[in-house]
């Protein structure tokens, strides 16, 4: 038996109109909040995001790519768990194994530590550039190691940093910024990103990635934007400037993807409408570059 039988539910599913080529893409949602701090409800992101996608429309004009002509595979949800160290678990087995097939992979969250879980599955060489609000460079949080506020500290404790690059902090501890300093992280300023150099930076900074493994924390961007998240942080970016961030990537091998702390009971819909278009704009670019 796969770890995809043994650990998702098959249910409920993205819409695909062609079920007969192979994959582009393949989805699965964790529905894990368990060390959130702030505004719990992060383990409802993954349906709601599908529900959302199901609703807008698919055609990606910047990229010339119909989706309702590309094969998206939705392989459901983990199965819930409140402890961190079986998600983390379950995510990492199924990453592992569905990266075999070579489609790109996009996870639906659920609270950010699960990237540890998936993004430790890829090669070590995998860039890895990730939009959030904060560093979650913490060492703990609430007692707690395994925390959505110290997921990173802990992919840095066991890789390093020279293929991370972190974009839109504003809103962090000291601790955090000496151990950015430290281990030399790769930042892309929410002040830069205001004065419209996020997409050159972001170019330059990964210019020696082949493969990309990116990570968008809805925080990032400011609460007009995205209400609907699980740590709003003021004076955050725009959704138009993440949007070209983004894009700035189509020339790179974006391999998987994960869309986190999207918190349904504080949205009135256009977080998780950001959320999809989203996911369709990484999929249209990838398949651009695959075809």
């Amino acid at each position: 038996m796969s770890y995809t039988d043994l650990y998702l539910t098959q249910s409920p599913l993205i819409i695909s109109p062609d079920n007969d080529s192979e994959p582009t893409a393949s989805i699965f949602g964790v529905p894990f909040d368990s060390t959130h701090s702030y505004k719990p409800g992060c383990r409802f992101g993954p349906d709601v995001i599908r529900d959302a996608f199901n609703n807008i429309e698919i055609f990606e004009p910047d990229f010339g790519v119909d989706l309702e002509t590309v094969n998206i595979e939705d392989l459901g949800n983990i199965q819930h768990t409140v402890s961190a160290t079986e998600m983390l678990d379950m995510v990492g087995k199924t990453t592992s194994e569905l990266q075999k097939n070579k489609n790109q992979l996009v996870i639906l969250g659920g609270e950010h530590l699960l990237t540890f879980g998936s993004y430790m599955s890829f090669p070590k060489d995998t860039g890895y550039v990730v939009f959030d609000a904060h560093y979650d460079l913490r060492d703990q949080y609430a007692d707690m190691r395994l925390s959505h506020a110290a997921y990173l500290r802990r992919i840095v404790e066991k890789r390093g940093a020279e293929n991370i690059v972190h974009v839109g902090a504003r809103a962090y501890v000291k601790e955090e910024l000496e151990f950015l300093k430290e281990y030399n992280i790769q930042t892309i300023t929410n002040r830069q990103i205001r004065d419209g150099k996020g997409p050159d930076l972001l170019k330059k900074a990964t210019d020696s990635f082949h493969s990309v493994y990116t990570s968008i924390d809805l925080d990032v961007l400011d609460p007009a934007f995205a209400p609907g998240v699980g740590n709003p942080e003021a004076v955050g970016i725009t959704s138009r400037e993440l949007y070209d961030m983004i894009t700035s990537l189509q020339k790179k091998t974006v391999v998987a993807a994960d869309i986190v702390e999207l918190n349904p009971t504080f949205d009135n819909g256009s977080t998780a409408s950001l959320a999809a278009r989203i996911i369709s704009t990484i999929i249209a670019m990838n398949h651009v570059k695959q075809s």
